[in-house]
Protein backbone atom coordinates (compact mmCIF):
# COMPACT_ATOMS: atom_id res chain seq x y z
CA UNK A 1 0.00 0.00 0.00
CA UNK A 2 1.66 3.77 -1.44
CA UNK A 3 1.89 6.39 1.23
CA UNK A 4 -1.37 8.27 1.10
CA UNK A 5 -1.16 12.16 0.30
CA UNK A 6 -1.40 14.35 3.24
CA UNK A 7 -2.26 18.16 2.15
CA UNK A 8 -1.48 19.85 5.30
CA UNK A 9 2.07 17.90 5.16
CA UNK A 10 4.53 20.65 6.17
CA UNK A 11 8.18 18.29 6.15
CA UNK A 12 9.58 16.62 3.09
CA UNK A 13 7.11 14.47 0.98
CA UNK A 14 9.87 11.74 1.16
CA UNK A 15 10.03 11.61 5.14
CA UNK A 16 7.71 10.09 7.44
CA UNK A 17 6.88 12.89 9.23
CA UNK A 18 3.41 14.43 8.35
CA UNK A 19 3.19 17.02 10.27
CA UNK A 20 6.11 18.18 13.13
CA UNK A 21 6.06 21.59 15.90
CA UNK A 22 7.79 22.88 18.49
CA UNK A 23 5.21 24.94 21.05
CA UNK A 24 5.98 27.36 23.82
CA UNK A 25 2.78 28.49 25.25
CA UNK A 26 0.60 26.87 23.34
CA UNK A 27 2.01 28.38 20.17
CA UNK A 28 3.96 27.08 17.62
CA UNK A 29 6.98 28.73 16.91
CA UNK A 30 8.81 26.20 14.82
CA UNK A 31 8.17 23.75 12.28
CA UNK A 32 11.61 21.29 12.12
CA UNK A 33 11.61 19.25 8.85
CA UNK A 34 13.62 16.77 10.21
CA UNK A 35 13.62 14.83 13.72
CA UNK A 36 17.74 16.20 14.01
CA UNK A 37 16.39 19.78 14.11
CA UNK A 38 13.58 18.85 16.05
CA UNK A 39 16.04 17.73 19.01
CA UNK A 40 18.27 20.55 18.42
CA UNK A 41 14.80 23.31 18.75
CA UNK A 42 13.60 21.19 21.75
CA UNK A 43 16.96 21.67 23.31
CA UNK A 44 17.15 25.11 22.70
CA UNK A 45 13.87 26.38 23.61
CA UNK A 46 12.87 25.34 27.92
CA UNK A 47 9.60 24.40 28.54
CA UNK A 48 8.99 23.82 24.91
CA UNK A 49 6.64 20.90 23.70
CA UNK A 50 7.40 18.99 20.29
CA UNK A 51 4.86 16.99 18.81
CA UNK A 52 6.02 14.73 16.47
CA UNK A 53 3.40 13.14 13.84
CA UNK A 54 4.58 9.78 11.69
CA UNK A 55 3.63 7.80 9.62
CA UNK A 56 4.91 4.39 9.07
CA UNK A 57 8.29 5.54 10.13
CA UNK A 58 11.36 3.36 9.45
CA UNK A 59 13.14 1.20 11.89
CA UNK A 60 16.10 3.80 11.80
CA UNK A 61 13.46 6.85 12.58
CA UNK A 62 12.49 5.03 15.63
CA UNK A 63 15.47 4.41 16.93
CA UNK A 64 16.35 7.85 16.32
CA UNK A 65 13.74 9.36 18.78
CA UNK A 66 14.33 6.06 21.01
CA UNK A 67 17.67 7.27 21.56
CA UNK A 68 16.73 11.07 22.19
CA UNK A 69 13.89 10.19 24.42
CA UNK A 70 14.55 7.28 26.12
CA UNK A 71 12.26 5.02 24.91
CA UNK A 72 11.59 1.75 25.82
CA UNK A 73 12.89 -1.25 23.62
CA UNK A 74 9.29 -2.99 23.87
CA UNK A 75 7.32 0.07 23.17
CA UNK A 76 9.49 0.44 19.70
CA UNK A 77 8.73 -2.86 19.07
CA UNK A 78 5.09 -2.68 19.02
CA UNK A 79 5.19 0.79 17.47
CA UNK A 80 6.68 -1.37 14.42
CA UNK A 81 4.72 -4.44 14.42
CA UNK A 82 1.39 -2.67 14.93
CA UNK A 83 -1.92 -4.42 15.09
CA UNK A 84 -1.50 -4.79 18.74
CA UNK A 85 -4.74 -4.34 20.73
CA UNK A 86 -5.78 -1.08 23.03
CA UNK A 87 -3.66 -0.51 26.21
CA UNK A 88 -1.23 1.90 28.24
CA UNK A 89 1.55 1.04 29.66
CA UNK A 90 4.16 3.14 31.60
CA UNK A 91 7.83 3.08 30.72
CA UNK A 92 10.13 5.04 33.11
CA UNK A 93 8.91 8.82 32.36
CA UNK A 94 6.96 8.00 29.40
CA UNK A 95 3.69 6.89 29.07
CA UNK A 96 3.01 4.35 25.53
CA UNK A 97 -0.55 3.79 24.41
CA UNK A 98 -2.02 1.80 21.56
CA UNK A 99 -5.41 3.24 20.28
CA UNK A 100 -7.67 2.18 17.35
CA UNK A 101 -10.05 4.85 15.51
CA UNK A 102 -12.77 2.83 13.80
CA UNK A 103 -15.37 4.53 10.63
CA UNK A 104 -18.09 2.92 9.61
CA UNK A 105 -18.81 1.78 5.49
CA UNK A 106 -22.44 1.67 5.42
CA UNK A 107 -21.99 0.24 1.87
CA UNK A 108 -20.05 -2.35 2.80
CA UNK A 109 -21.43 -3.00 6.21
CA UNK A 110 -18.08 -3.32 7.46
CA UNK A 111 -15.74 -1.40 10.69
CA UNK A 112 -12.75 -0.39 9.66
CA UNK A 113 -10.42 0.06 12.26
CA UNK A 114 -6.81 2.03 12.25
CA UNK A 115 -4.10 2.00 15.16
CA UNK A 116 -2.39 4.84 16.54
CA UNK A 117 0.84 4.74 19.28
CA UNK A 118 1.51 7.27 21.16
CA UNK A 119 4.76 8.45 22.60
CA UNK A 120 4.24 10.81 25.77
CA UNK A 121 6.61 12.37 27.80
CA UNK A 122 7.54 15.27 29.85
CA UNK A 123 8.08 17.35 26.51
CA UNK A 124 7.05 15.59 24.05
CA UNK A 125 4.42 13.52 22.26
CA UNK A 126 4.85 11.39 19.07
CA UNK A 127 1.79 9.76 17.05
CA UNK A 128 2.83 6.88 14.66
CA UNK A 129 -0.26 5.85 12.15
CA UNK A 130 0.01 2.70 9.92
CA UNK A 131 -2.86 3.96 8.64
CA UNK A 132 -4.91 7.29 7.13
CA UNK A 133 -7.29 6.79 10.22
CA UNK A 134 -7.32 8.70 12.44
CA UNK A 135 -7.28 12.20 11.02
CA UNK A 136 -4.93 14.03 13.60
CA UNK A 137 -4.38 17.62 11.94
CA UNK A 138 -8.01 18.41 12.52
CA UNK A 139 -6.98 17.54 16.38
CA UNK A 140 -3.63 19.85 15.82
CA UNK A 141 -5.27 22.77 14.16
CA UNK A 142 -8.01 22.77 16.54
CA UNK A 143 -6.05 23.13 19.05
CA UNK A 144 -3.56 25.60 17.79
CA UNK A 145 -6.11 27.66 16.22
CA UNK A 146 -9.07 27.62 19.10
CA UNK A 147 -7.90 26.06 21.38
CA UNK A 148 -3.99 27.45 22.18
CA UNK A 149 -4.82 27.83 26.30
CA UNK A 150 -5.44 23.71 26.15
CA UNK A 151 -2.72 23.22 23.93
CA UNK A 152 -0.31 25.50 26.93
CA UNK A 153 -1.14 22.64 29.90
CA UNK A 154 1.13 20.45 28.31
CA UNK A 155 1.56 16.91 26.82
CA UNK A 156 -1.30 15.85 29.05
CA UNK A 157 -3.08 18.20 26.98
CA UNK A 158 -2.25 16.81 23.74
CA UNK A 159 -2.90 13.35 24.88
CA UNK A 160 -6.66 14.30 25.81
CA UNK A 161 -7.24 16.00 22.66
CA UNK A 162 -6.01 12.93 20.75
CA UNK A 163 -8.36 10.31 22.81
CA UNK A 164 -11.47 12.91 22.58
CA UNK A 165 -11.12 12.89 19.08
CA UNK A 166 -10.76 8.81 18.50
CA UNK A 167 -13.68 8.29 21.10
CA UNK A 168 -15.90 10.61 19.20
CA UNK A 169 -15.11 9.07 16.09
CA UNK A 170 -16.64 5.85 17.26
CA UNK A 171 -20.09 7.57 17.23
CA UNK A 172 -21.28 6.96 13.97
CA UNK A 173 -19.75 4.11 13.94
CA UNK A 174 -22.69 3.33 16.98
CA UNK A 175 -25.50 5.33 14.66
CA UNK A 176 -24.23 3.67 11.31
CA UNK A 177 -24.36 -0.07 12.93
CA UNK A 178 -27.94 0.79 15.35
CA UNK A 179 -29.39 1.88 11.88
CA UNK A 180 -28.40 -1.72 10.12
CA UNK A 181 -30.00 -3.32 12.87
CA UNK A 182 -33.34 -1.45 12.11
CA UNK A 183 -33.05 -2.58 8.61
CA UNK A 184 -32.38 -5.97 9.75
CA UNK A 185 -35.86 -6.35 11.84
CA UNK A 186 -38.06 -4.98 8.93
CA UNK A 187 -36.19 -7.58 6.82
CA UNK A 188 -36.53 -10.35 9.17
CA UNK A 189 -40.58 -9.56 9.72
CA UNK A 190 -40.69 -9.65 5.72
CA UNK A 191 -39.35 -13.04 5.41
CA UNK A 192 -36.00 -12.25 3.21
CA UNK A 193 -34.14 -15.09 3.15
CA UNK A 194 -30.78 -13.41 3.16
CA UNK A 195 -31.18 -11.42 6.32
CA UNK A 196 -29.78 -14.42 8.38
CA UNK A 197 -26.30 -13.98 6.76
CA UNK A 198 -26.58 -10.16 7.21
CA UNK A 199 -27.40 -11.00 11.01
CA UNK A 200 -23.93 -12.74 11.17
CA UNK A 201 -21.92 -10.26 9.67
CA UNK A 202 -23.27 -7.57 11.56
CA UNK A 203 -22.87 -9.23 15.11
CA UNK A 204 -19.05 -9.80 13.44
CA UNK A 205 -18.42 -6.34 13.21
CA UNK A 206 -20.03 -5.35 16.60
CA UNK A 207 -17.88 -7.85 18.19
CA UNK A 208 -14.87 -6.80 16.31
CA UNK A 209 -15.81 -3.15 17.39
CA UNK A 210 -16.18 -4.02 20.77
CA UNK A 211 -12.55 -5.17 21.04
CA UNK A 212 -11.16 -2.14 20.15
CA UNK A 213 -13.73 0.10 22.71
CA UNK A 214 -13.82 -2.13 25.54
CA UNK A 215 -10.16 -1.93 26.83
CA UNK A 216 -10.37 2.06 26.89
CA UNK A 217 -11.84 1.56 30.03
CA UNK A 218 -9.18 0.22 31.53
CA UNK A 219 -7.08 2.50 30.02
CA UNK A 220 -8.52 5.77 31.06
CA UNK A 221 -8.88 4.45 34.52
CA UNK A 222 -5.30 3.95 34.70
CA UNK A 223 -4.79 7.53 32.83
CA UNK A 224 -7.07 9.31 35.47
CA UNK A 225 -5.48 7.73 38.31
CA UNK A 226 -1.90 9.06 36.84
CA UNK A 227 -3.51 12.71 36.03
CA UNK A 228 -4.39 12.88 40.33
CA UNK A 229 -1.12 11.46 40.80
CA UNK A 230 0.41 13.42 39.29
CA UNK A 231 -1.58 16.85 39.96
CA UNK A 232 -2.67 17.58 36.34
CA UNK A 233 -4.87 20.71 35.48
CA UNK A 234 -8.10 20.17 36.99
CA UNK A 235 -10.06 21.50 34.09
CA UNK A 236 -7.96 18.67 31.96
CA UNK A 237 -8.68 15.77 34.64
CA UNK A 238 -12.36 16.95 34.18
CA UNK A 239 -12.31 16.52 30.67
CA UNK A 240 -10.60 13.32 30.96
CA UNK A 241 -13.62 12.31 32.64
CA UNK A 242 -15.95 13.45 29.85
CA UNK A 243 -13.76 11.10 27.54
CA UNK A 244 -14.65 8.31 30.01
CA UNK A 245 -18.00 8.49 30.00
CA UNK A 246 -18.35 9.03 26.44
CA UNK A 247 -16.37 5.52 26.25
CA UNK A 248 -18.85 3.89 28.76
CA UNK A 249 -21.66 4.77 27.12
CA UNK A 250 -20.10 3.23 23.46
CA UNK A 251 -19.56 0.17 25.21
CA UNK A 252 -23.14 0.16 26.78
CA UNK A 253 -24.83 0.73 23.34
CA UNK A 254 -22.50 -1.48 21.16
CA UNK A 255 -23.24 -4.26 24.40
CA UNK A 256 -26.95 -3.51 23.72
CA UNK A 257 -26.65 -4.28 19.70
CA UNK A 258 -25.20 -7.27 20.39
CA UNK A 259 -27.86 -8.68 22.17
CA UNK A 260 -30.30 -6.97 19.87
CA UNK A 261 -28.51 -8.98 17.25
CA UNK A 262 -28.80 -12.00 19.30
CA UNK A 263 -32.39 -11.90 19.68
CA UNK A 264 -33.26 -11.07 16.22
CA UNK A 265 -31.52 -14.26 15.44
CA UNK A 266 -33.09 -16.10 17.62
CA UNK A 267 -36.28 -14.17 16.51
CA UNK A 268 -35.88 -14.86 12.55
CA UNK A 269 -34.56 -18.67 13.23
CA UNK A 270 -37.75 -19.00 15.14
CA UNK A 271 -40.15 -17.30 12.18
CA UNK A 272 -38.28 -19.29 9.59
CA UNK A 273 -39.08 -22.75 11.34
CA UNK A 274 -42.49 -21.35 11.47
CA UNK A 275 -42.49 -20.97 7.66
CA UNK A 276 -41.35 -23.92 7.02
CA UNK A 277 -43.76 -25.54 9.37
CA UNK A 278 -46.33 -23.65 7.08
CA UNK A 279 -45.14 -25.19 4.16
CA UNK A 280 -45.16 -28.59 5.39
CA UNK A 281 -48.79 -28.45 6.75
CA UNK A 282 -49.67 -27.21 3.46
CA UNK A 283 -48.32 -30.08 1.86
CA UNK A 284 -49.54 -32.23 3.89
CA UNK A 285 -53.21 -30.52 3.10
CA UNK A 286 -52.68 -31.12 -0.35
CA UNK A 287 -51.40 -34.83 -0.47
CA UNK A 288 -54.68 -35.23 1.49
CA UNK A 289 -56.63 -34.18 -0.96
CA UNK A 290 -54.73 -35.96 -3.79
CA UNK A 291 -55.54 -39.08 -2.15
CA UNK A 292 -58.90 -38.37 -1.31
CA UNK A 293 -59.46 -37.88 -5.02
CA UNK A 294 -57.50 -40.47 -5.46
CA UNK A 295 -59.43 -43.06 -3.85
CA UNK A 296 -62.95 -41.43 -4.95
CA UNK A 297 -61.73 -42.07 -8.71
CA UNK A 298 -60.84 -45.76 -7.70
CA UNK A 299 -64.11 -46.65 -6.91
CA UNK A 300 -65.65 -46.61 -10.32
CA UNK A 301 -62.08 -47.26 -12.45
CA UNK A 302 -62.22 -50.48 -10.23
CA UNK A 303 -65.76 -51.50 -11.38
CA UNK A 304 -65.37 -50.71 -14.91
CA UNK A 305 -62.22 -52.26 -15.01
CA UNK A 306 -63.68 -55.61 -13.93
CA UNK A 307 -66.49 -55.52 -16.58
CA UNK A 308 -63.94 -54.39 -19.05
CA UNK A 309 -61.88 -58.01 -19.06
CA UNK A 310 -64.31 -59.27 -21.14
CA UNK A 311 -64.72 -62.98 -19.87
CA UNK A 312 -66.78 -65.16 -21.49
CA UNK A 313 -69.01 -66.26 -18.21
CA UNK A 314 -70.15 -63.03 -16.78
CA UNK A 315 -73.94 -64.06 -16.15
CA UNK A 316 -74.69 -60.18 -14.96
CA UNK A 317 -73.94 -58.94 -18.37
CA UNK A 318 -77.07 -60.30 -19.46
CA UNK A 319 -79.43 -59.48 -16.68
CA UNK A 320 -81.72 -56.16 -17.67
CA UNK A 321 -80.84 -54.07 -15.01
CA UNK A 322 -76.87 -54.91 -14.95
CA UNK A 323 -75.91 -51.67 -16.73
CA UNK A 324 -77.97 -49.57 -13.89
CA UNK A 325 -76.48 -51.38 -11.10
CA UNK A 326 -72.89 -51.03 -11.96
CA UNK A 327 -73.25 -47.55 -12.76
CA UNK A 328 -75.37 -47.22 -9.25
CA UNK A 329 -72.08 -48.95 -7.48
CA UNK A 330 -69.79 -46.77 -9.02
CA UNK A 331 -71.93 -43.48 -7.90
CA UNK A 332 -72.63 -45.16 -4.63
CA UNK A 333 -68.77 -45.97 -3.59
CA UNK A 334 -67.90 -42.78 -4.63
CA UNK A 335 -70.66 -41.09 -3.16
CA UNK A 336 -69.63 -42.79 0.47
CA UNK A 337 -65.99 -42.59 0.29
CA UNK A 338 -66.34 -38.39 -0.51
CA UNK A 339 -68.65 -38.15 2.78
CA UNK A 340 -66.15 -40.09 4.51
CA UNK A 341 -63.69 -37.96 3.45
CA UNK A 342 -65.44 -34.85 3.85
CA UNK A 343 -66.03 -35.89 6.61
CA UNK A 344 -62.21 -36.28 8.28
CA UNK A 345 -62.06 -32.87 6.60
CA UNK A 346 -59.60 -33.55 3.92
CA UNK A 347 -61.69 -32.06 1.23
Amino acid sequence: MSEPEFPNRRVSKGSSIVDNAIYVDGKRVSSPVSLAETYRELNDRPGALAWIGLFRPTHAELNSLAAEFDLHQLAIEDAVAAHQRPKIERYGDTLFLVLRAATYLDDAETVEFGELHIFVGRNFVITVRHSTSPDLSTVRHRMEDQDPKLLALGTEAVLYAILDAVVDGYMPVIAGLENDVDEIETQVFDGDPAVSRRIYELSREAIQFQRATNPLSATLDNLSSGFRKYQVDQELQRYLRDVDDHVTHVNERIDSLRHLLADVLTVNATLVGQRQNEVSLDQNEQMKKISAWAAILFAPSLVGSIYGMNFTHMPELDFPWGYPAALGLMITGSALLYAGFKKRRWL
